[in-house]
Order: C-alpha cells, then structure tokens, then sequence
C-alpha cells in the first residue's frame, strides 16, 4: 500500500532546516570570515530583537491572526525608554516602556477577540496608532539617553555573560520559555486548538477569545522588550526606528514552516526561520558591493515560495509503506 503526503508538509517539516544547513555552508565556503566567533556572535545580537518579535507573532499566527502593530509598538517602546531616562531610575526606563506596549497588545486583543475585528485592521489601525504617538512624543526626532543612566542602560544590548551577548541571553530565555508553553501546557495546546478549527475548539471548552487576547498581549510585551533593547543599542530613542519589523517577523515565522492560516508550526522553525534571515543579511554585507536592500528581494521571495508552497498542499507525494512481515523492502 502507499500513503501519500502532502508536498507542503514535506517542505514545512525539512525544508527549512535544510535552507539553514545549506545557506552556513554556502557562506563558509565564500566568506572565510563568516565562521569567525565575533561574526557569529554579530548575527546573533542582530537578529535576537527581531527574535523577540517573531516569538510573540509565531503565537498570533497559530491562532490564525497576524499583527501589523509590532513595529510600530517597539519604536513607541523606545522612545518611552528614551524620554524617561532622566528621571535616573533604569527599573522606571525598562518597566514602563513594557507596561504601555503590554497594554496596547491588550487592546489589540480586546478588539480582535471582543470586537470582532479582523486581526489585519485592528493591528494595521494600532500599527498607524502607535507610530504616531511616538511621532508627537518626539516631534519626529530622535530622543537620546540621559548621560547618567546610558552607561549602565547599554549593558542590556552591548553587554556580555560567558562570552555571548545579553541579547541573545534574554531571547533564549523567552525561546523557552514559549517552548515549554507551546509544548507542555494547557494555554499552548489552546492555540494549536483555536487556529487549527475555532468552532471545535469552542465545543471542547476552550475559550477562543481568552485564548487570542492572551497572544496578542504577549505580541505586545515581546515587542515592547525589542524596542527597550533597541534603545539601549543606539543610545536613543528613535520614532521612525523598527520599521517593517513586523513584517521580518511574519517571514521568519513562515519560513519555518508556520502555516500563515493558523494550526500549525511552532517556535522551533520560527528560530531558524530568524537565523536563515539573518545569515543573509550577514552575508550581504560581508560580501561588501550588495545594497542591504537586496535582503528585503530575497526575503520576500523566499516568504512568497513558502505560501505558495503551504497553498498548494493539496499535492501529495507518494510513500512506500512495507507490508506487515515483510522484509528487506
């Protein structure tokens, strides 16, 4: 007998970590640098906010939501970090830019859940919101750190613990974190649930709106922590920062083999979804003549390939499956 499978699924379960093992390969060999311990360390620190990101939005995702407002919420994040390091207090400078973007996840969640609003217009209409805000806050300008908190503030993205970056620290805790959720308690099997069939997942007990208010707040607090460590990388506070973001976190996602209809994928893939971006990004400018731009073409390519992969799942392959006592087929 034979049992097929869908082409997409093949795809979504090895293709992603093959792209990763091909694409280090294919640098090593062209860039003798690219193995360098300090190279690596750079791609790391550079890809762990968009990390942050992608964290929050895998979740979003799975409940068959998007969140446009990302980008948006971690440059307002970085701006209210900026603008209250003069009161000297770093608790006051990291803990409030979270309370407000954790907040405006919340809203996102209040009118997706509660409202009924399409995930695309309520986060597309806070993603206008909270670029705005930053704007008026600013004037439109950059807000530096205050001299006497910026020396320790900076520890958060320049520091080091054991040799590797405290960004990639703190994104490998909440990595686990989500892990740990997504793979061994109730809440993380409630998302699969409400993404996979909204209606069954009702019918079982679960509460669908608790389920995407608690992601959509989660989305908010992830990008709210991006955008403190953004602050603390630049020294400032920039409004017009963190743009498109939301969209590097929705590739990686997808690029991992997370299904953009919700259900299926998880954080595993959405990593190296975020290392296979940040790679070529790593490579572009090692190879020196490249417009960083050219980043942005093959991203896109690569997210377009993977819906149309995930759209035509309909295409099985063929499985060979051995008969029972049969032997040395």
């Amino acid at each position: 007998m034979k049992q097929k499978r869908p082409v997409g699924a093949v795809l979504r379960q090895y293709g992603a970590p093959a792209a990763l093992v091909l694409l280090c390969a294919a640098a090593s060999l062209a860039f003798p640098q690219f193995l360098q311990y300090g190279n690596l360390t750079n791609i790391l620190r550079q890809s762990s906010m968009i990390g942050l990101i992608a964290v929050g939005m895998t979740f979003v995702i799975l409940t068959g939501g998007i969140d446009l407002s990302v980008g948006s919420i971690a440059a307002l994040s970085s701006v209210i970090a900026a603008t209250l390091s003069p009161k000297g207090s770093i608790a006051l400078t990291v803990f409030a830019p979270l309370v407000v973007s954790t907040a405006l996840g919340l809203i996102n969640g209040l009118v997706v859940a509660k409202l009924r609003i399409a995930p695309f217009i309520a986060t597309l209409g806070m993603m206008m919101a909270a670029r705005g805000a930053a704007l008026v806050m600013t004037d439109g300008v950059s807000v530096h750190l205050d001299n006497a908190l910026q020396k320790d503030f900076k520890l958060l993205a320049q520091g080091y613990f054991l040799g590797i970056p405290a960004p990639v620290w703190i994104l490998l805790l909440v990595f686990l974190l989500g892990l740990y959720i997504s793979r061994k308690t109730k809440p993380g099997r409630y998302v699969f649930a409400v993404g996979g069939n909204e209606e069954a997942a009702r019918m079982m007990g679960i509460p669908p709106e608790r389920v995407k208010l608690a992601v959509y707040t989660a989305s908010g607090l992830m990008a709210g922590l991006a955008g403190v460590i953004m602050a603390s990388r630049l020294g400032a506070g920039q409004p017009v920062s963190c743009d498109g973001w939301e969209m590097d976190a929705i590739a990686a996602a997808a690029i991992g083999g997370t299904q953009l209809s919700g259900g299926q994928g998880g954080l595993s893939g959405t990593m190296i979804g975020i290392l296979i971006i940040g790679i070529i990004s790593n490579m572009i400018n090692l190879q020196g003549s490249l417009n960083s731009w050219w980043q942005s073409i093959i991203t896109g390519v690569l997210l377009l390939f993977v819906v149309m992969l995930q759209s035509g799942a309909h295409i099985r392959l063929p499985v060979r499956r051995r008969k029972h006592g049969a032997v040395g087929d």
